[in-house]
């Protein structure tokens, strides 16, 4: 019997996880997965994967963990076999009449998507939050399926969406309003080049029409030029400048033009009690894009949401004041030398103890991994602690570049938090903003914040 469905997907447990419509399946681990007890003829398979089962499968969905280069997957594509992404698989389910923001970049994704659906929800609006964080388009695309005609759950989707969820082209998947907020070096020890990554990001906008918005960081040529490739006929505004998006962080107010309307509105900014300066600027982002979906929301609306945004945890996230006066702050999320540096500007108001390390990430051609453009900044501040894997080149790098505050090396994060604790004076903060990934020690960021904030709240 044909396979008429394939689904690959990667689990912590297990190098494969692979689902299937199959009655009968030689010479596999099948598992019984409760999820889908009602469907007789869906079964798991764990493990190896035997490849001719994707070469009988009428469509192939593949996760996003799942690189083109395993299983055969990129000579599937080019001979033309249905292989799609789990996001081109979920639009082609959902309702036309469901709105799509889309929003990408090497940082700050997850807070602009995150924001942008609080402000969807404090207005009244049923918006679906999720995509590359929490939780996948296809739950929304489920749901839809699932609910009565005349009732349908969403107005709109907010999708994060990452590199990995459109390394294969889509074919459904088509926003009303994209964004792409930064480029800046990241995952290129899976899309090799600058090049490539920006390519991308940009698919994002291959398939947008009618004047839709796409919204871009200005001043990146790595962005302009892949867009000019994968771009159609789409109105576009930049972050940075008008029409598009200005903001003054020192002012707290954004000011907005609109690529098809000669009216400039401003925000103000001044209420909203996330923490670094950088998140005026996301915050004003997520405000435009929403106004840009075009669902009777006006900007006196959008100001009124303002004061209520919280971040996400592990994002400038102020875990505590301790007994002897010091602040502890997780940015256990900055996981690229980029994030780490923003992160920075956002507290110059503040005297740091900052501490970096862990697994850092692949840069072509730049041994350092790009740590020496810290210094200026940190030299402003009471003290750096490098720790994990990476540690002892992050600790060369900074002390070859001029770092002239105390720059000490730890061996972990509990080692690191200990020397940070000793040297933090009252009124100081203490910055867990790594500027590595967390594989070293950790599974992952989330897991890392969290024994930070362990360690924090027993100081």
């Amino acid at each position: 019997m044909a396979v008429s469905a394939f689904a690959l997907s990667t689990l912590s447990s297990s190098p494969l996880r692979v689902r299937s419509f199959k009655e009968d399946l030689q010479g596999q681990r099948v598992a019984n997965d409760t999820q889908f007890s009602g469907n007789a003829c869906l079964q798991t398979i764990l493990g190896h994967c035997d490849t001719s089962l994707l070469a009988n499968a009428d469509r192939i969905v593949v996760s996003p963990g799942v690189s083109l280069e395993e299983f055969g997957l990129s000579t599937l594509l080019q001979s033309g076999r249905r292989v799609m992404s789990e996001l081109d698989f979920a639009s082609e389910l959902l309702p036309e009449n469901i709105k799509i923001l889309a929003i990408t970049g090497t940082n700050g994704k997850s807070t602009v998507t995150s924001f942008a659906g609080q402000m969807l929800h404090n207005l009244g609006i049923e918006a679906f939050v999720g995509g590359n964080f929490g939780t996948p388009l296809s739950k929304a695309a489920k749901q839809c399926l699932e609910a009565p005609t005349q009732r349908q759950p969403y107005q709109v989707a907010v999708v994060e969406v990452s590199s990995y969820q459109m390394e294969i082209p889509n074919q459904h998947f088509s926003p009303s309003v994209a964004v792409v907020l930064n480029l800046t070096p990241d995952h290129l020890e899976r899309h090799k080049t600058m090049e490539n990554y920006a390519l991308v990001k940009c698919s994002l906008f291959s398939h947008m029409k009618d004047g839709r918005l796409a919204v871009l960081p200005q001043g990146n040529d790595f962005i302009n030029d892949a867009f000019g490739k994968k771009a159609r006929e789409c109105n576009v505004a930049w972050i940075g400048d008008l029409p598009g998006i200005k903001v003054d962080t020192a002012a707290k107010v954004a000011t907005f033009k609109f690529p098809s309307s000669e009216l400039v509105t401003n925000l103000q900014l001044g209420t909203l009690k996330a923490m670094g300066t950088h998140n005026f600027i996301n915050a004003a982002v997520a405000a435009f894009s929403v106004l840009g979906l075009d669902v009777g929301i006006d900007n006196d609306s959008i100001h009124n949401t303002i004061e209520s945004l919280t971040l996400l945890p592990h994002r400038m996230q102020i875990v505590c004041r301790d007994a002897h006066g010091v602040t502890w702050v997780d940015d256990s999320k900055a996981t690229n030398v980029e994030s780490t540096l923003t992160g920075l500007m956002g507290l110059k108001e503040h005297k740091l103890v900052v501490l970096l390390g862990g697994l850092a990430k692949v840069m072509s051609g730049n041994v350092s991994n790009g740590f020496e453009k810290l210094v200026e900044l940190l030299n402003d501040h009471r003290g750096v602690i490098t720790f994990g894997s990476s540690g002892e080149m992050i600790y060369e790098t900074l002390c070859d570049s001029g770092i002239s505050i105390p720059c000490v090396r730890a061996t972990n994060l509990e080692g690191a938090v200990n020397c940070a604790r000793s040297m933090a004076r009252s009124g100081d903060t203490i910055l867990l903003s790594p500027g590595c990934a967390s594989f070293d020690e950790f599974r992952n960021f989330e897991q890392r914040g969290q024994v930070f904030q362990k360690l924090a709240f027993s100081s």
